[in-house]
């Protein structure tokens, strides 16, 4: 028998599925099977769950035609284990590293009913908080088992389902499964611990209890909330069934019913203000429903006071007492922010005054008109008309002539516009009318700090590329590529997002997860692969004879990726070697990251049949030149693979750059095609012809299956019919 069953759920959780099932597939333990219940989540999490399962036999989905809810969805999880214990964990959630091996060399020397594992709140940012475990167990019990009525101190652990390993045939014993509604762990958790004859306790963290910025139903307000009560009303109806010597136990379950109801009050992101008297009366009519005869330890403190004014149902106190203590709390933070702010201010410089003084120009511009038909376009830090805000702003003067575009671009880069492009140069007086009147801001990066959300504007984050590399927050937990980065200023940036341009469901996934908040993903294609797509043979000859390229020329182009935590870093990579192993035909472009723009030399030959192409301002043209790629973690390659070309991926200090910086996936097991990791291997790719071999093709049309499927051509024009013209997606 298989020992261990995880039921995974999945509603709306495709941003952090994939670390969820990595997390417990990635364990130095085989002996597992995943239940992953898609409970017709309308994202990509039921697509994820097929996925794993065709690569990795013990992944079992379940996709659910209705959306049931968390309980019903674990339930029909347990109906289809086999393990001797099961493990509920949420697909938001995800195991700590070698965790496992510890969970089962404890089950397998005590065999608990139930064993409690330690877990820490992981919150979006990066800040870990311990569990009650020190608190209610400050010596751990070991490698032994008690029962409720000997440990009642046990119900002061977070009473969730994903903290406890529990053995099947117990819970199909005692009849205990999950009820429908929010705040089904309570009717489940607390029974599951009072009936258990063998309660463990392992004093290991072992799951990380993500911390959602949005989301979560803990940050979602509404009345439903008062389901909590239905809960806790199972409990003691479960209580009353049973009675004997688990009547004992009433007390400590009361105490705990209350801090909880206590607990849902206080948050203010979950009682809108209106109910909370509602709220509060339910809480009085209970604890004068279940008290117990013999009474109950009433907490000490403030915590004391609050249970007392409960039982005497005096919510004016209450309330009054809550609102003085959020008082107090938000003059010390405004107190902190005023000594942040001041140094800054004494420190500016006359530039900064200058500046100072085009803000408030934009200040004054904000309480004007929002200009109905003016568009706002920049890319790449204005460096210029590029990327997908270029194929947005052309497809919108022929869809949508009623609107008018304007480009932010740098003083160095204005002679690189197109003719008849207008635009403000970036830091002058129109640059920040324009920022403050436009209705429409496009962008594949952020706009400025300062920068102002108006009501009935709307910014779209056309983002620059599919990423393999960690973004966001997800920077966090890998320092060197998070050098400098302020994420709560990047939080406000992305809070001003209206829609999120995706090109493929993968991004999708992973931007949902490195930047929570409430835009509208458009999954609809990258814009800029439009002219890739749509490109005739015709086309791609005109660009090669324009960069001095003939038609049999065999063109490589290589375009490696920047490496922020590596300044300066360059690749081992010696071009006459290349060139000597392609042949006389062979061309040789080379692209340096945008970040090292200033320090480009002027386009034209290096040497013999080698081309510095990093000023082109047209990476597109580049792609339609060349007969192959290569690259290493850049978003080149699934722009490229538009064009169903060869794909080589140098990859030269793969294992330390995922170390260091971070990658979604494993791009030397699900490449676009060749492999070479070190440069006599990228040399012998070219030498032995593998490039274009019946592998590296395979690999090639898997890697456009799953990130090209949406570049037709025409993704410029859905985002244009949305965001311009209203029209439905």
């Amino acid at each position: 028998m298989t020992l261990l069953s995880f039921v995974v759920p999945a509603f709306r959780v495709q941003g952090y599925l994939r670390e969820c099932l990595d997390s417990i597939l990635d364990q130095p333990y085989r002996d597992l099977e995943v239940i992953g219940v898609d409970d017709a989540s309308p994202d990509g999490s039921g697509e994820i769950l097929a996925e794993y399962a065709a690569r990795d036999p013990r992944v079992h989905p379940v996709h659910l035609a209705e959306n049931v809810g968390l309980g019903p969805a674990r339930n029909i999880g347990l109906d289809r284990a086999t393990g001797e214990y099961v493990w509920f964990v949420d697909g938001d959630d995800w195991l700590v590293p070698g965790c496992l091996p510890h969970v089962v060399d404890r089950l397998r020397a005590t065999r608990p009913d139930v064993l409690v594992v330690d877990h820490v709140r992981a919150h979006w940012n990066n800040i870990g908080t311990r569990s009650a475990m020190r608190e209610v167990f400050p010596e751990p019990p070991g490698a032994t088992t008690f029962r409720l009525l000997d440990r009642p101190e046990a119900m002061r652990l977070l009473h969730t389902a994903w903290n406890r390993v529990i053995r099947r045939e117990f819970l199909i014993e005692r009849g205990l499964r999950f009820e429908p509604g929010w705040y089904e762990d309570v009717s489940f958790s607390y029974p599951v611990l009072m009936t258990a004859e063998r309660i463990g306790v392992l004093d290991r963290i072992c799951l990380n209890y993500r911390q959602r910025r949005t989301g979560a139903i803990t940050r979602t307000r509404g009345d439903r909330h008062f389901e909590v009560f239905a809960q806790w009303h199972r409990v003691f109806r479960l209580m009353d069934r049973w009675d004997g010597e688990l009547s004992a136990l009433r007390p400590a379950v009361f105490e705990r019913m209350i801090w909880h109801y206590l607990t849902v009050l206080g948050n203010g992101e979950r009682i809108a203000p209106a109910l909370r008297p509602a709220f509060f009366a339910q809480i009085h009519a209970d604890y004068v429903r279940f008290l117990p005869p013999g009474g109950y330890a009433v907490p000490p403190g403030v915590d004391g006071l609050k249970h007392r004014l409960v039982a005497q149902g005096r919510w004016r106190t209450f309330s009054a007492l809550r609102d003085a203590n959020q008082a107090v709390e938000t003059a010390r933070r405004g107190a902190r922010t005023v000594k942040r702010r001041v140094l800054p201010v004494a420190r500016r410089t006359a530039r900064r005054a200058r500046d100072a003084a085009l803000r408030e120009y934009y200040r004054g511009e904000l309480h004007r008109p929002i200009d109905p038909t003016l568009a706002v376009y920049a890319a790449y830090w204005y460096r210029g008309y590029a990327c997908n805000p270029a194929a947005i702003y052309a497809a919108a003067r022929r869809l949508a002539p009623q609107v008018r575009g304007v480009w932010i671009v740098r003083r160095d880069r204005v002679d690189s516009l197109p003719p008849g492009v207008e635009y403000v140069v970036a830091g002058s007086r129109d640059y920040y009318r324009v920022l403050a009147r436009a209705r429409w801001l496009v962008n594949n990066v952020n706009f400025p700090d300062f920068v102002r959300k108006r009501p009935g504007s709307v910014h779209v984050q056309t983002h620059h590329g599919t990423p393999v590399k960690v973004m966001g927050l997800d920077q966090q937990r890998f320092p060197m590529g998070a050098l400098g980065m302020d994420f709560a200023r990047l939080l406000r940036r992305v809070d001003r997002w209206d829609y999120s341009v995706s090109s493929n469901s993968f991004s999708t996934q992973m931007w949902e997860r490195a930047y929570p908040a409430g835009y509208t993903a458009l999954e609809v294609g990258y814009p800029r692969n439009d002219r890739l797509a749509l490109a005739t043979a015709g086309e791609c000859r005109q660009v090669r004879a324009a960069l001095g390229l003939g038609p049999d020329d065999l063109v490589v182009l290589y375009a490696p990726t920047h490496r922020e935590h590596l300044p300066g870093w360059r690749p081992p990579f010696d071009p006459d070697r290349l060139l000597d192993v392609l042949g006389p035909t062979g061309r040789l472009l080379m692209r340096s990251h945008y970040f090292h723009d200033r320090e480009r030399r002027p386009g034209g030959p290096v040497r013999d049949r080698v081309l510095d192409v990093s000023a082109h301002d047209r990476v597109e043209d580049l792609y339609l030149a060349a007969d192959v790629l290569v690259t290493d973690y850049s978003s080149a390659m699934f722009d490229y693979a538009v064009l169903d070309r060869p794909i080589v991926v140098y990859a030269p200090d793969w294992d330390a750059y995922r170390v260091a910086r971070g990658v979604y996936f494993d791009l030397l097991a699900e490449p676009p095609g060749a492999v070479a990791v070190d440069f006599p291997g990228l040399l012998d790719v070219f030498r032995s012809g593998a490039l274009r071999s019946a592998v590296a093709a395979q690999a090639r049309q898997r890697f456009r299956a799953r990130f090209c499927a949406l570049d037709d051509g025409h993704a410029a024009e859905r985002v244009v019919r949305r965001v311009f013209l209203d029209e439905p997606g």
